[in-house]
């Protein structure tokens, strides 16, 4: 079932700007690039580029997901940034409530992922055909049928928080694809990329980003 998109109407927070980097708290509820249908133009990179015209993309985040991203301003920093997640050299932190009490206070989740192709662009865990994705959780406070976690993906699939939070018996709240049952009882999808790591594409200098999470 398709949803209707109606993109939040927040102005755009910079984070952080120079001549090659800029960084910016996407809101929750808005695609990172123009989406398939007539009506998705507003994006996040057509509003970055409205105030940096030659804004480059290097990474996205869900639409339900709020948070850090990073864009390029030039095509050398774009290279640069695209490697740097290619390689895994950036380093991600996302904060998530999720459904139950988690028993450990650490952890890891180690299952390989896969689109979901009848049903995509869900996926799904696989071990014949998926690709490899590990995941550290850390619980931060417990509340009464929830969790907070601080989650650190190792690598970078698509939905991957989404699909091992699932697995381990803990979906993220509010998740309308994954746990659509229990969306209309959050105003959002309680996943949100905290913090950001980077190298500077220009000289190397490692740089920090943060955006609390708003929930």
């Amino acid at each position: 079932m398709q949803r209707t998109y109606n993109p939040p109407s927040d102005p755009l927070n910079i984070l952080y700007e120079d001549r090659e980097v800029i960084a910016v708290e996407k809101p929750a509820g808005l695609l990172s690039v123009p989406g398939r249908q007539e009506h998705s133009t507003d994006c996040l990179i057509w509003r970055v580029q409205i105030a940096f015209p030659d804004a480059l993309l290097v990474h996205r985040l869900d639409m339900d997901t709020s948070g850090v991203m990073v864009f390029a301003l030039t095509a050398h920093a774009q290279r640069h940034l695209s490697m740097q997640f290619e390689q895994r050299v950036t380093k991600k932190t996302y904060i998530a409530r999720v459904a139950g009490q988690v028993a450990e206070k650490v952890g890891e989740v180690d299952l390989p992922l896969i689109v979901d192709w009848p049903n995509r662009p869900i996926q799904k865990v696989c071990h014949e055909t998926g690709k490899s994705a590990l995941t550290e959780w850390k619980v931060i406070k417990m509340a009464e049928g929830e969790t907070r976690l601080r989650l650190t993906p190792k690598t970078g699939r698509s939905h991957q928080l989404r699909v091992h939070c699932l697995a381990i018996g803990h979906p993220i709240l509010g998740d309308p694809l994954y746990t659509p049952e229990t969306a209309a009882d959050f105003p959002r999808m309680m996943l949100h990329s905290e913090e950001l790591r980077i190298n500077h594409p220009e000289n190397g200098h490692g740089m920090k980003f943060r955006a609390k999470a708003p929930f």
